[in-house]
């Protein structure tokens, strides 16, 4: 058992990673600028209130806390949700102040949250990768502060193992989409639509090219990162996301509707093909996504999806 240290742990994907890892038997220190209320915090896990932005606080707490571990993930999460110097200040200072106070205490294990954007999907004035599926290799070219302060969490991760050696492990991960437990239920996802909604209405998916990933197979993959640091190169990054695509059509048919210029690159997404690849995830950590929105999408969310896309609401597209 060890002992965790995670930053945003009330966020939607903290949570989820917070009540994994104590599932998996860790001690687990949350660390927020909110709480989760007592009742719904799992059993056993520790949970601080702070600004890890104010001078000194990450210093203290992780010096505190003496964890085997930290995990960061406490950033602003959503694109374009603030200004644009806000959100670039904010992500880099953050991950730059945990990383380097958890390295100042001696911390064994250390991982940062990117994301997928970091490679530039989306872009206003154009964006194709050199191939599909996307993986750790394709160039990265962010076009808004929020991915660029992902790459640069990256870099961060990067530079203090090139630093520091194998005395410590580094690494970072760049979760997909992520869908909390109570989004298969029927709660709003963090665009405001539900899921039986993002699966109707492909448009509503294509701008993350349909990649998802559920949030408690984000905490069973730190788990077992944690577990296999010591075993792989030091300041790796993996794509963490579902092994099937958030959509009721293969990728092949709809990737050319939404991101012009595609139809060759993405012929080979058929079936239920992702367009973000986990093979390295999976073959330098054995981890495996356990679930899908098949299994997972609450059975009359399910048949609301498909009624919809049988009445035509799949056949939107973006201009």
């Amino acid at each position: 058992m060890s002992r965790i240290f995670v930053t945003g742990g009330s966020g939607r994907l903290g949570r989820s990673v917070v009540a994994g890892l104590a599932q998996a038997g860790h001690e687990v220190v949350s660390v927020d600028r909110d709480a989760v209320p007592a009742e719904l915090l799992p059993a056993g896990v520790v949970q601080e209130t702070a600004d890890l932005l104010a001078p000194g606080e990450a210093l203290r707490l992780i010096g505190a806390a003496k964890p085997d571990a930290v995990i960061h993930l406490a950033a602003i999460a959503v694109p374009f949700s603030a200004p644009e110097d806000v959100i670039f200040g904010t992500n880099t200072r953050l991950a730059f102040a945990v990383i380097s106070a958890a390295t100042e205490v001696g911390v064994p294990k250390i991982v940062t949250a990117s994301s997928p954007t970091v490679l530039g999907y989306g872009c206003p004035a154009g964006w194709l990768p050199p191939s599909f599926p996307l993986d750790e290799r394709t160039p990265a070219k962010p076009w808004n502060a929020y991915a660029l302060s992902k790459l640069i969490a990256e870099q961060t991760v990067q530079m203090f193992a090139a630093a520091q050696g194998e005395r410590i492990r580094y690494a970072a991960f760049r979760p997909c989409f992520v869908i909390s437990p109570e989004e298969w239920e029927g709660a709003p996802t963090q665009q405001g639509h539900t899921l039986a909604e993002r699966l109707a209405d492909p448009a509503l998916s294509a701008p993350a090219l349909f990649n998802y990933v559920d949030a408690r197979d984000v905490a069973d993959f730190l788990d077992l990162l944690l577990r296999k640091m010591e075993d792989i190169p030091n300041g790796e990054t993996f794509f963490v996301g579902a092994a099937d695509a958030l959509a009721t059509a293969p990728l092949a048919e709809l990737m050319p509707k939404f991101l012009p210029g595609s139809e060759a690159l993405s012929a080979g997404l058929t079936g239920l093909s992702p367009a973000f690849s986990i093979a390295k995830a999976q073959e330098l950590l054995g981890w495996q996504p356990k679930r899908t929105w098949r299994t997972e999408l609450k059975p009359t969310l399910n048949d609301e999806a498909s009624t919809l896309v049988t009445a035509g609401g799949g056949a939107k597209e973006t201009s």
